[in-house]
């Protein structure tokens, strides 16, 4: 008896252990590409040809939105400046906002109006007014985009509308929207919005998931005959935010579908954890010659990674820096490093950094830590 009891622990031990390796494949879903990560850490949790080129479409309005909140950060335009309506703006084909040639529309408008209604009339007016013509506001979509090492796209308008040399891809897309709700999280908050109302007419965004799912606060979709049906799409559950591209989808409910599963399994099999908070005390370190014996040791921002949940209670943090340390020492200096591990794989470092200022001791008090430090590396007792 005793020992078929030992047996089947160690079977269920066994058991166990590997089941925290085991992470259920992505869903099977029919796009031509997608990519499924969390914006904070950069994490990918699942992908299928996300360095393909694809045609962007309207999904091309996020860059539009991306440089538009830029320029509004940086003061370059304000939310109330007027914009005259050009007549190529109000002539624009595809979905529209409804603005008038000749008028002027607050560029808060305009913006919501490309958010919101995926208007490529309010687009080309934005692009006007920020490039001076929407082929100037190309070339600062592009160099934008080279500032944010995308490595495969290329902008020809400021809409999404088909061009022969107009080409983005899921992993790229991605990475504008991260940059976007990261950094212009006060903008963001517009991609939510479920209708807009302008020249008293109200219209509905186009994003489906908004009535879907109280977690899904953006992004983008869009449609070409040539690029199918994509989305871009994020939601946010607790500490965790996703974000998902599908791009190729055979209709409109397939995508929207697509994008939902997508969000579910990132949200059932991973986990962001913030495991170490900044500026709190880790380790502390010896220092020889300074006013204080000691120096805490910490990080200079937050120690967040994504995982599968299986593995969060295994992940194991090493920490390497020396003792020792001599005086003078900086708040901000970097005197070692730690590594988080799941298994014998490391999924993150960062620096260990002094949390404090050490003055050094005077001549005296410096030169006797000197002698005792040379005594101590001269018999190996350092």
């Amino acid at each position: 008896m005793l020992r078929l009891s030992l047996t089947a622990l160690l079977l269920f031990t066994s058991f166990y252990s590997n089941a925290q390796n085991l992470l259920p494949r992505p869903p099977q879903i029919n796009v031509t590409s997608y990519i499924l990560v969390e914006p904070v850490t950069g994490k990918v949790l699942a992908e299928f040809n996300a360095d393909d080129q694809i045609e962007p479409a309207s999904m091309t309005k996020v860059m539009t939105g991306y440089i538009a909140a830029d320029q509004l950060h940086r003061n370059l335009v304000r939310a109330d400046d007027e914009v005259l309506i050009s007549t190529k703006a109000w002539k624009m084909e595809g979905s529209r906002m409804f603005i008038e040639a000749g008028k002027r529309v607050s560029f808060e408008d305009l913006l919501k109006g490309v958010v919101i209604q995926s208007g490529n009339d309010a687009s080309v007016a934005i692009a006007e007014y920020l490039g001076g013509t929407e082929e100037g506001f190309v070339d600062i979509m592009n160099a934008y985009a080279q500032s944010l090492g995308l490595n495969n796209t290329l902008f020809e308008n400021s809409t999404g509308l088909p061009s022969s040399n107009h080409f983005s891809s899921a992993r790229d897309l991605s990475i504008i929207s991260a940059n976007l709700i990261n950094n212009f999280p006060e903008h963001y908050a517009l991609y939510k919005e479920k209708s807009f109302t302008f020249n008293d007419i109200r219209q509905l965004n186009r994003n489906r998931l908004l009535w879907r799912d109280d977690s899904v606060d953006g992004i983008k979709t869009g449609h070409t005959e040539s690029a199918g049906f994509c989305l871009i799409s994020s939601a946010a559950r607790g500490s965790m935010r996703l974000i998902a591209v599908v791009a190729g989808a055979n209709s409109e409910d397939e995508r929207f579908n697509a994008s939902q599963r997508l969000l579910e399994y990132g949200f059932r099999f991973f986990v962001t954890q913030n495991l170490l908070e900044s500026n709190e005390e880790v380790r502390s370190a010896d220092v020889w010659g300074g006013k204080k014996d000691n120096v805490s040791l910490g990080l200079a921002k937050d120690l967040i990674v994504t995982v599968p949940r299986a593995e969060l209670p295994s992940l194991k943090i090493d920490y390497t820096f020396n003792n020792n340390i001599e005086a003078p020492i900086s708040k901000g200096d970097i005197l070692g490093s730690l590594s988080v591990k799941s298994g014998d794989t490391v999924i993150a470092n960062a620096n260990l950094v002094a949390l404090e200022e050490v003055e050094p001791k005077g001549f005296f008090g410096r030169l006797i830590s000197k002698i005792i430090m040379w005594f101590l590396n001269l018999f190996n007792l350092g």
